[in-house]
């Protein structure tokens, strides 16, 4: 979820505490243990600091190792231990609970959106990605704000926040069972499907859609039951044989898109200088374009002695802007 739905949810869970009998009867208590679920709602998406070292490094890495089940326990030792030196005299057990309790709860809820985490590491690497809340949900923000209003007006906090989270927890059923039906119904319109990537809009009748069959890519969207495919491709298999794809496949931004893209097409272009390899995730179109990509130049006019000039990988919205982040496409 977006960070503003993360600290809300904090809130709420600090809220929720006072369900704990122990909570509800130290005010010192409670109020480490609010700290601890804003803190605790926020600490798995540490690693939004790796964007000032590189996008490769923050792609490859965010929602991964913080977000992986020992991370999660370490969180919760950490924090309380941080908290246990300002409140010494509070309940430790009591205040590591709820802190732990809003860690998991931050990785809990990222696995229904489509980006998804590496929730079951060091299980497995694979990317948990449910694909069917959207990263920031009106519903559920605007629900934890009524919430927290409503709190503040003097509410009873244990019985309203359990409210709320029984009202979305019903949501969650609804938007599982929307997506079930909007799967079934592609099915039942395509054939030999491999895969089918949904992504959900903050408009409740609207999914964006990532078909792939063994020899195509079909992507578009999905509205009130009906099915528009907007664009079609090639499913192309990469052809690990050729020099220049291999050397390719060497590149950290590369790397670092493959790791994370479940969709995606990639291209080869020749040039006087030097030959590009551009690789294109199919979930994110927007306006007619597709901002998420991955590019490598490689100079190779000296035949077997390939050299990687320049990459790049994030989201551009224009080819403009793209070539100015790649030095020999300047020149």
């Amino acid at each position: 979820m977006d960070t503003a739905t993360h600290v809300v949810m904090g809130i709420a869970l600090g809220g929720l505490a006072t369900i704990d009998p122990v909570v509800a009867e130290d005010p010192a208590l409670g109020q480490a243990v609010l700290i601890g679920t804003l803190a605790g709602s926020q600490a798995p998406d540490f690693d939004t600091v790796l964007k000032l070292k590189n996008n490769a490094k923050y792609i490859r890495n965010h929602r991964g190792i913080t977000h992986s089940m020992p991370a999660v326990v370490l969180w919760g030792l950490l924090l309380t231990g941080i908290l246990h030196l300002f409140y010494p005299e509070v309940n430790t057990l009591h205040l590591w609970m709820w802190t732990f309790v809003a860690v998991i709860f931050h990785v809990f809820v990222d696995v229904f959106n489509a980006y998804g985490t590496q929730a079951y590491r060091p299980f497995t690497r694979r990317w948990v990605a449910y694909g069917f809340i959207n990263t920031f949900d009106p519903y559920i923000f605007y629900f934890h704000v009524a919430g927290i209003v409503a709190w503040v007006a003097g509410a009873n906090p244990a019985y309203l926040w359990l409210i709320i989270y029984f009202i979305l927890a019903l949501y969650y059923v609804k938007r599982y069972f929307d997506k079930r039906e909007m799967v079934k119904l592609i099915e039942e319109n395509f054939e030999d499907i491999e895969q089918i990537v949904t992504f959900p809009t903050i408009k409740q009748n609207i999914w964006r859609i990532v078909i792939t069959t063994p020899s195509r890519y079909y992507v578009g969207h999905a509205e009130n039951g009906q099915i528009t495919i907007l664009d079609e491709f090639v499913n192309k298999p990469i052809n690990t044989r050729d020099p220049i794809v291999e050397k390719a496949l060497e590149d950290h931004n590369i790397k670092a898109f493959l790791s994370f893209s479940p969709v995606y097409r990639y291209d080869i272009n020749y040039h006087d200088e030097y030959t590009e390899l551009r690789f294109t995730d199919l979930r994110y179109r927007h306006n007619g374009r597709y901002p998420f990509v991955a590019i490598v130049q490689i100079d190779d006019e000296h035949g077997e002695d390939l050299e990687i000039l320049d990459s790049y990988t994030g989201w551009v919205f224009s080819e403009e802007k793209l070539q100015d982040k790649l030095s020999p496409g300047e020149s």
